[in-house]
């Protein structure tokens, strides 16, 4: 697929907040210049369309104004480049553990724990297997890990270890109607195989109302959570149509419009 190569320049300059962590032990980090990050908010949107205002504590503002990484290259978790680099847009900057763990209803866990551990929200980073709840402020009582994001991964790993689509699929509600969607809801079908895909951005149409949205995923193997491209529509691409009528085809895998969920 060669769609990538006709997406705007902006995403040339893409940028990370990982740039900023320079350190004297790496040479290869202080090569690069400190530069402002690149939000998902600040790249392309379609003409006649603005984005939803969402509220500044939210999690949908967060995903809103996440970083994305300079290097636009998909890794799996061992560290080896995924051979098809042409199904995303960009990639988040956000953490890859080096097992092959998180995967895609773990991408999308990954975001939500990370939204409330930012906001020092202990109690409410909580997921559910068929068997145990796994609540992080429980889990902290009950480990002697005096770094509180040792502990965090930790407890993600624990997370992502026992819970799945299944499980995503049944700790969220079902949203009445995909024109409705909105930032952080979640497309996912429980199986085997089944996936989970995160809206990270949505934009309203001022005249028709029609909205827009933007997906993330991660997949199997383990890879960089990243913004998928919509192989149907270049010249809306990143961007897809919330149509009530239409199946959600993405490059790895396709939604029905019952599938979106909300927290």
């Amino acid at each position: 697929m060669k769609i990538l190569k006709q997406l705007p320049t902006l995403l040339l300059v893409v940028i990370s907040l990982s740039c900023t962590n320079v350190t004297k032990d790496n040479t290869v980090k202080e090569s690069f210049p400190v530069t402002k990050p690149t939000k998902i908010f600040e790249m392309p949107l379609t003409k006649g369309f603005e984005r939803l205002k969402t509220d500044t504590n939210s999690f949908g503002f967060y995903l809103q104004h996440l970083h994305l990484k300079k290097d636009n290259t998909v890794y799996y978790y061992d560290g080896a480049k995924k051979a098809n680099q042409d199904l995303h847009y960009a990639v988040l900057d956000i953490p890859l553990p080096k097992k092959d763990l998180q995967q895609c209803a773990d991408a999308v866990m990954r975001l939500r724990a990370e939204y409330f551990f930012a906001r020092k929200e202990y109690s409410k980073i909580e997921f559910k297997s068929s068997l145990k709840v796994y609540n992080f402020q429980e889990y902290l009582r009950t480990v002697d890990i005096d770094d509180i994001n040792k502990a965090f991964e930790s407890f993600l790993e624990i997370v992502f270890t026992n819970c799945g689509t299944y499980n995503l699929s049944d700790m969220l509600h079902t949203k009445q109607s995909i024109n409705d969607i909105e930032v952080g809801d979640v497309f996912v079908k429980g199986g085997s195989p089944g996936h989970a895909m995160i809206v990270v951005d949505v934009a309203i149409n001022t005249q028709t109302k029609e909205r827009i949205y933007m997906l993330a995923q991660s997949f199997m193997p383990a890879q960089s959570i990243h913004i998928v491209i919509n192989p149907n529509d270049e010249k809306l691409s990143p961007w897809y149509k919330a149509d009530i009528d239409k199946a959600i085809i993405t490059p790895g895998y396709i939604f029905s419009t019952n599938n979106l969920k909300c927290w």
